[in-house]
């Protein structure tokens, strides 16, 4: 279901917010992110599923009445009001946890060999596209993750990781 189909139901006032996060958070979110955890990201690209997300949300909560006059909710409202999480933060978490399973794989799996390959021949001119592993690999290093690899093992601690990833501020 896409964000269109689900207008009216956003801008209905007989559904509480609450379900209306929920009908974002199961019928939405899904279909945005599909297949996010092989997604490498730009700034630009994080940009517009951040502004798609605050979109959804302003429709969701609704304006404001505030000294007489009807106003838009700021960014940060929204944030305040979503508790920090937003779509890109849950992205990166989503991939640390595929990178974490992509670890634990018996390696003649065909996704581990894929992720741990390295291109042979001539690469093209001018500087190198990111690639998955090391947009990962920059993520857990702001999230202060040392030796992730022996991390991995112990699906509790990894756990740990995954949740501090979701709530963290600069993620």
């Amino acid at each position: 279901m896409s964000y269109f189909a689900a207008i009216n139901h956003f801008r209905s006032r007989l559904l509480p917010t609450a379900t209306k996060i929920l009908l974002y958070k199961t019928l939405i979110g899904p279909v945005v992110t599909y297949g996010a955890e092989a997604w490498t990201m730009t700034k630009k690209e994080e940009q517009a599923l951040l502004i798609l997300e605050r979109k959804i949300f302003r429709r969701i909560y609704g304006a404001k009445y505030e000294y007489g006059e009807w106003k838009s909710r700021t960014n940060r409202e929204l944030e305040e009001m979503s508790k920090g999480e937003n779509i890109v933060k849950w992205i990166k978490g989503q991939r640390i946890s595929w990178l974490g399973h992509l670890e634990r794989m018996e390696g003649d799996r065909m996704p581990r060999k894929i992720f741990i390959q390295e291109l042979e021949g001539t690469r093209r001119r001018g500087r190198p596209r990111r690639g998955r592993k090391e947009d990962v690999e920059r993520d857990l290093k702001v999230l202060g993750v040392r030796r992730w690899r022996e991390l991995v093992t112990d699906r509790k601690n990894w756990n740990d990781i995954l949740r501090q990833a979701k709530v963290h501020s600069s993620l």
